[in-house]
């Protein structure tokens, strides 16, 4: 099995815990001082794309093989001459085919296009209580750096203030809260995507969303995630918000109203009650049914307004993703979230999450083959984004090539937290009046960041650019946390645009599974992708025999 490196001497990072295939630790803790990439990146930006130290230094990379199928068994290919995409407004002068040139914009849907300036868009974020605490960072990162953003499952059915008559929601104010935050640095790039579970439609989310902000969201409807097979949980401390948790008709466990529990409680044996969503379709016994009826709920969510829907799906076996891909072509959906086992920002079972479902690799392989053959038939496919433990520069072009041409943006679930994070801790220490209010953890900066600066000009590599933007007054009220996010945008965004340049792709578009090559033999079985040796092997032949 594939362990990543725990510390990287070139770039000086390294992981407080055991990291994951993403780079991220295995638990990313909120008040983390420090220093995997992602945490650095936000600090640093685009700098951290290159080894440390530069003039004093050499760097040599450990890069001789690979062992087991995932992303990191991929290879990017690199070509000797040619130019692709972008004639209309480029030459083929080398003057003009630089890697700042690389357009890496996006867009996305089937009637109603929505137009992102990097392909990459959040996991969901939703009833978690870390997802609130930093939502404001989250979402106004998302609109300046202009992608989108996914409101998650249950937000109004955890939200103690929002009022819920006769089975439908007529008040929500943290649903309010983070749609507003969001539509007031949105400036025409990215979009607010608001997910549906069990709970939610029977809350009435959709009617009370299109009365309220009208078709300018995209709902989503939600068959599961790569974190867990079960429905969506929480943990609550307080057991008086537990009974109000089951009296709002979720599974609470243990339950709290149980005589037992609540002495168990009291007595400090219990600390904690799960709270737990419904599985779906539990009352469908086959594939003709499921289609059935998610194309009448398609169908009743057009009639209440909303132009763009989507569907976000876990890491079930083929089946399952077979219904997803069709479905979401037959019903005309904007986008489909295909989720591998990568990872979860809320509470999932520990073992679930290790040994349930299908890693992202084969999963995402076999979803682009699945495309294919609707494709060969006549029947357009919905546009892709690909998730699961992607989280870097690298992650996103192999993820667009695998699965191209359908594959559209990168969905990161846990690395985009990381900027909300420690750019909060930073506004705490700084603006310590706003600590409470940003949730920093923080008392000091810690020598991690000293070594950086001690000011958020000096701090932050996307201070001035986001200033520029949003201008000196408004400053004031952008978190730390969503500059810190521009900064760690802004190295993904230089980072792919770097490797697109050297496969000689100046639009997303020309990316293709062709600039891929399988490090070992074992992915290139699993995938489709040529061993490296084995790639372009024609084309060598031709050279050589001319």
């Amino acid at each position: 099995m594939y362990e990543a490196p725990k510390q990287n001497d070139a770039l000086g990072t390294t992981n407080r815990g055991n990291p994951c295939e993403s780079g991220l630790c295995t638990l990313c803790s909120s008040e983390c001082k420090g220093k995997c990439e992602t945490w650095l990146s936000s600090l640093l930006g685009r700098k951290l794309l290159y080894p440390r130290n530069f003039g004093e230094t050499t760097a040599g990379s450990a890069n001789g093989g690979a062992e087991g199928v995932g992303y990191h068994s991929l290879r990017i290919q690199g070509y000797a001459y040619g130019a692709k995409g972008l004639t209309e407004r480029l030459s083929t002068s080398a003057d003009d085919r630089i890697f700042p040139n690389v357009d890496i914009s996006t867009s996305f849907g089937r009637d109603v296009k929505t137009t992102c300036r990097l392909p990459i868009m959040t996991g969901a974020l939703g009833s978690t209580f870390i997802a609130a605490k930093y939502w404001d960072a989250f979402a106004v990162g998302a609109a300046l750096c202009g992608f989108p953003i996914v409101i998650g499952e249950n937000v109004v059915g955890v939200d103690k203030a929002a009022v819920i008559d006769n089975g439908r929601v007529t008040s929500s104010p943290e649903m309010d809260r983070r749609i507003d935050i969001f539509k007031r640095y949105y400036d025409g790039y990215g979009a607010i995507i608001i997910q549906m579970n069990v709970e939610d439609t029977h809350n009435g989310v959709a009617e009370y969303l299109i009365d309220k902000y009208g078709d300018d969201l995209i709902i989503e409807l939600k068959w599961g995630q790569g974190a867990k097979c079960i429905g969506g949980e929480i943990q609550v401390s307080d057991i008086d918000y537990a009974c109000f948790l089951k009296a709002r008709g979720y599974l609470v466990d243990p339950d709290p109203t149980d005589p037992a529990v609540r002495t168990a409680f009291e007595r400090g044996a219990i600390t904690s009650f799960a709270r737990h969503s419904r599985l779906g379709a539990t009352d469908l016994s086959s594939a003709g049914q499921v289609r059935e009826s998610f194309m009448d709920e398609v169908a009743r969510l057009r009639g209440l307004g909303f132009r763009r829907i989507s569907l976000k799906t876990g890491s079930y076996g083929m089946e399952a993703l077979a219904m997803a891909i069709r479905f979401a072509a037959d019903a005309r959906l904007d986008l489909l979230t295909i989720d591998g086992s990568g990872g979860g920002t809320g509470m999932s079972p520990w073992n679930m999450m290790e040994h349930w479902g299908v890693p992202s690799l084969p999963l995402h392989a076999k979803a682009r083959d699945y495309c294919e053959i609707l494709r060969a038939r006549g029947i357009t496919p919905p546009d892709i984004s690909l998730a699961g433990g992607l989280a870097r520069e690298d992650h996103v072009f192999k993820a667009l090539a695998l699965g191209a041409p359908f594959t559209r943006l990168v969905c990161m679930g846990r690395a985009p937290m990381i900027p909300g994070f420690l750019g909060s801790n930073i506004e705490g220490v700084l603006r310590p009046e706003r600590r409470a209010a940003v949730n920093g953890n923080w008392d000091t900066l810690p020598a991690t960041v000293k070594s950086i600066g001690e000011t958020p000009e000096s701090i932050f590599a996307g201070w001035e650019a986001v200033r520029s933007k949003v201008g000196e007054a408004e400053m004031a009220r952008v978190p730390f946390g969503a500059v810190a996010m521009y900064g760690y945008a802004d190295k993904l965004a230089c980072g792919l645009q770097q490797f697109m340049a050297g496969a000689r792709k100046f639009s997303l578009d020309e990316i293709s599974r062709e600039d891929l090559m399988a490090a070992n033999h074992e992915t290139a079985q699993v995938t489709g992708i040529p061993h490296m040796i084995e790639a372009q092997e024609e084309q060598a032949m031709a050279v050589l025999n001319a």
